[in-house]
């Protein structure tokens, strides 16, 4: 088998977890009586983690705003943690054949890569009954968020493979770019959360549609 690991972001690749994240950053801005976003406005937002998600919310914005507050942000990001901590994983779905595909790869070592803070992550986990299917579970608020070649670095060594017999699965430019960084091949997906940008221009390797196209990949000899 060319790759002895595979590496899964969370948002976006295995889960469609738009809705959650869209009613804690609506309940978050009516707090503070900031305008309401739209849901199409929150998923081209979500993929560097809550803090620069919430920022966006408040800025309105992809760029967060120059004006903005600090002791608001820390605030927003609070009452959004609050939030989301009762709605996380309420609204959450699986992306199609996402059951399926991790069956197939069972007997491959896999580990999860996320920006999102670990108390979310393991609740949502649980609640989609993902756990069981990683060995490794790297969080944001572990080390350095993705773009950052350091989860995925981390990653290797705790399953003891070789950055070049790994490969991460992702959707957005972050994990492309933090698997450039890693040297490691990387299969983006264009379903997910990809922020406007056509993944294509960051030159993954690989470039699938749907999840069940990484299955050949990743057991190619």
């Amino acid at each position: 088998m060319k790759y002895e690991a595979a590496f899964f972001d969370l948002d976006g690749t295995l889960v469609d977890s738009v809705y959650d994240l869209y009613i804690a950053m609506n309940l978050t801005l009516t707090e503070l009586a900031f305008p309401i976003v739209s849901q199409r406005l929150v998923e081209t937002w979500i993929g560097n983690g809550i803090e620069t998600l919430v920022k966006r919310g408040l800025s309105g914005d992809m760029q967060i705003s120059e004006q903005l507050d600090e002791q608001l942000a820390k605030r927003a990001i609070n009452l959004f943690y609050g939030h989301y901590e009762q709605q996380v994983g309420e609204y959450s779905v699986l992306y199609q054949h996402v059951e399926t595909g991790l069956a197939a790869l069972r007997n491959t070592p896999k580990a999860l890569i996320t920006n999102k803070a670990r108390r979310f992550t393991e609740k949502l986990l649980d609640k989609l009954a993902l756990t069981e299917h990683f060995d490794v579970i790297v969080c944001g608020d572990d080390m350095a968020k993705k773009p950052s070649a350091e989860p995925l670095l981390f990653a290797c060594k705790q399953l003891d493979v070789p950055a070049n017999q790994a490969i991460m699965i992702g959707d957005s430019k972050s994990d492309i770019l933090a698997a450039h960084a890693a040297n490691i091949d990387v299969i983006a997906v264009n379903y997910g959360y990809n922020q406007g940008e056509k993944l294509s221009d960051y030159n993954p390797q690989y470039l699938c549609d749907t999840f069940l196209d990484i299955i050949p990949v990743l057991t190619q000899r």
